[in-house]
Parts: C-alpha cells; sequence; structure tokens
C-alpha cells in the first residue's frame, strides 16, 4: 500500500513552486505595467522634459477615459485572465479566440472546484478583455465563432433574470429620514437621502459634489441653490448635464432645506459637499465622504425604518442598495415618463423603464381595460 505522505511534495519543493508561482505573476505584472504605458513618443522623435511630462499628463487622461471602478474591474479582469493563460501554459497575447472561448467555459464550468460566475459577470470579464486588448493596441473580435457561439451558448443555457434592487418609494424615504437624529451627522445623512432620492442620482455622484465648480481637482460637479430649489451641475456616466430639484411641499421632507441646514450648521462654505463628521458628530472634518456611506446609510435606514419587516434582515438588506434611490424616484413620479427619462439622464425610454418598479404589482390592469 503506497502512504499517504508519499504522494505529497516535499515541503523545499513546494517552497519552490510557491516562488516560481510568485515570480511568474511579478513578471506578467511588470510586462502588463510596460503594456499599459503605451502612450509614448514616436521611436524617430528624441524624449524631452516637456514632451516626457506630456506623456504623463497624456496618460492620466486617457486613464480617466473610464471610471475609475471600470478601471479597478478591467485590470483585475486582465490580472484573472493572464494567470488563466499561465496556467494552462500558454500566453495572453496575442488575443486567440479559441483560448479566450475556453477561458469563457471555464469560467461558467470549472473544472479546479472553483465557483462558476453568472452570465452577467463573463459579459462583463469579456468587455474587460476586449478593453485591455485595445489598450496594448491589439483588437478582439468578438463576432469570432469561437467566441460568439461558445457565449451565445452559455446565455442560453446558464442566463437567469437580471436579479434588481428594490426600489425604495415616497413612504419609504419619509420612514427612512424620521429614523435619523438632529445632530449633525443626522443632518448631513437626511440631505444625502433626499437629494440622492429626489436628484435620481448613483451614489458615486452624491459625494462627488463640491460646495462651488472647481473647489477640488476631484469634484464630479457642484451645486446651486436658487429660490425655487437647487441646481445640480454633475459630471455623470453619460457626460455633463443638469438636474433640477425642486423645493418640497413641508420641510420635514424638502431635499433642498435639508441641504441648506446641513451647509449652515455644518458651516460648510468651500470644498466638498458632503464630508465626515468627528466622533462626536458635533463637528464637520474636510475628508469628502466615500459612496460606500451612501450604501450603509440605506441599509442602515431601512432596517430601523421597518421596511420590509416581513423578510428575515439579511433578506432584507440584500434587496436594497444605493441604485434603489434612483429606482424609487423613477417608480414613484406620477409625471410624463421623458420628463423622468430627462431627469436620470437616460438615453433611452427602455432604460428609464428598466428603473419603474413598484411593490403594487397590477396596478394599471390593462386585461379590463380592454374591456374583458
Amino acid at each position: 500500500m503506497i502512504n499517504s505522505h508519499e504522494n505529497e511534495r516535499p515541503e523545499a519543493e513546494k517552497s519552490r513552486s510557491s516562488f516560481s508561482d510568485t515570480a511568474n505573476d511579478a513578471r506578467v505584472d511588470e510586462r502588463d505595467r510596460s503594456n499599459r504605458d503605451a502612450i509614448a513618443l514616436p521611436s524617430h522623435v528624441a524624449g524631452s522634459g516637456t514632451l516626457d511630462r506630456l506623456i504623463d499628463t497624456a496618460r492620466d487622461y486617457a486613464k480617466a477615459s473610464t471610471a475609475e471602478n471600470t478601471n479597478k474591474a478591467y485590470a483585475a479582469d486582465w490580472k484573472h485572465f493572464a494567470r488563466w493563460c499561465r496556467l494552462k501554459g500558454t500566453d495572453p497575447l496575442p488575443p486567440s479566440p479559441e483560448m479566450i472561448g475556453l477561458y469563457l467555459t471555464d469560467l461558467v464550468a470549472p473544472t479546479a472546484g472553483t465557483p462558476a460566475l453568472s452570465v452577467s459577470t463573463i459579459d462583463r470579464r469579456l468587455s474587460g478583455l476586449a478593453w485591455n486588448y485595445a489598450q496594448r493596441g491589439f483588437t478582439l473580435d468578438r463576432k469570432n465563432r469561437h467566441i460568439s457561439s461558445v457565449l451565445a451558448g452559455i446565455k442560453r443555457k446558464h442566463a437567469r433574470p437580471p436579479v434588481r434592487k428594490e426600489a425604495i418609494l415616497a413612504e419609504d424615504i419619509l420612514a427612512m429620514v424620521a429614523t435619523l437624529p438632529f445632530d449633525l451627522r443626522g443632518l448631513r445623512d437626511r440631505a444625502i437621502l433626499l437629494v440622492g432620492y429626489a436628484g435620481g442620482l448613483r451614489r458615486s455622484e452624491i459625494v462627488s459634489f463640491d460646495v462651488h465648480k472647481d473647489d477640488t481637482p476631484d469634484s464630479g460637479g457642484w451645486i446651486e441653490i436658487l429660490e425655487k430649489g437647487a441646481l445640480l451641475t454633475l459630471n455623470a456616466k453619460t457626460g455633463w448635464r443638469e438636474v433640477e430639484i425642486g423645493r418640497g411641499s413641508k420641510e420635514q421632507s424638502c431635499p433642498v432645506h435639508a441641504l441648506e441646514q446641513w451647509l449652515h450648521f455644518a458651516k460648510i462654505d468651500f470644498g466638498p459637499l458632503f464630508v465626515r463628521t468627528s466622533r462626536d458628530g458635533k463637528r464637520a472634518l474636510e475628508a469628502r465622504l466615500s459612496d460606500r456611506h451612501v450604501a450603509r446609510l440605506i441599509k442602515a435606514t431601512v432596517l430601523k425604518s421597518g421596511i420590509r419587516s416581513d423578510l428575515p434582515e439579511a433578506e432584507c438588506l440584500a434587496l436594497f442598495s444605493g441604485h434603489s434611490l434612483r429606482a424609487g424616484l423613477a417608480s414613484s413620479a406620477e409625471v410624463d415618463e421623458r420628463y423622468v427619462q430627462k431627469h436620470l439622464g437616460h438615453a433611452s425610454a427602455e432604460m428609464t423603464r428598466l428603473y419603474q418598479r413598484r411593490r403594487d404589482r397590477f396596478r394599471v390592469n390593462l386585461t379590463r381595460a380592454a374591456g374583458l
């Protein structure tokens, strides 16, 4: 009989293998860095201090062509694919449709015991690879049969209906802000919820505002408080646009009043609009809030207000996120659809309809309306 320890590699061999993997990963990362720095001078042009600075600036602009979170996701996609190629004894460059087809297959039906990815994540991975190849001077043909046929089969066999976050409706947002205290932190969080809801804003947009134009280098927009409401100018996913937030019918639910209260008591007249507060909640600090705070705030106030108390806590928390604010406005605003589309900055009415979801299904009964 063969002893079990005879099948195990000696510790020294394991150590050498681990070191080799780390070294290979380091070489891949170094090669990726050199590939990412594709913006350079032509070979026939001599470098200079001025041109080198322009190259660095051009690289910064190229990096800013996509959102920061998108850059992180695409970088992670490439790192995973490059490591997969190394383990399979091949190279990620130049692009091979055959190997990418096998890679997609391994993602949905992994052989190494790792969990299978969802179809939407696999589609996103493929977009990440296409983007990374473009940065390296290659073109990935997604219509190649080795890719398109495999992806079509994956979608046909494994696709599931999209899981969308639940909308926060008007009565929900009122219940949520009612749970907040009236200290400085409470004033800030009340303004975040009401402005985010009334503006139909993404959580990253909520925390990106400055008080004035160009107050900080990382500004994503600025605000103007006028007699009839607040005008938000923001740099959204689809470019610069303006969002009008009118004054509410009463102070308790008015987003503009909540914003004015926060600015007044926090004594903020320059820089980021929403900032951190001291531990005692009595003093505003200079650091801009992270968009993760908005997600945590939504989940915490949803629980405190008892929304969807019919569900276990974990299931309830999974239903709501920052996008629940945008979906809530789209679902609650009883106005012509085109106004909601413009307010949310959607390019098509179809996208706006994806956000319009209510809990009271069959509110419009077309069967009866048709005379049946």
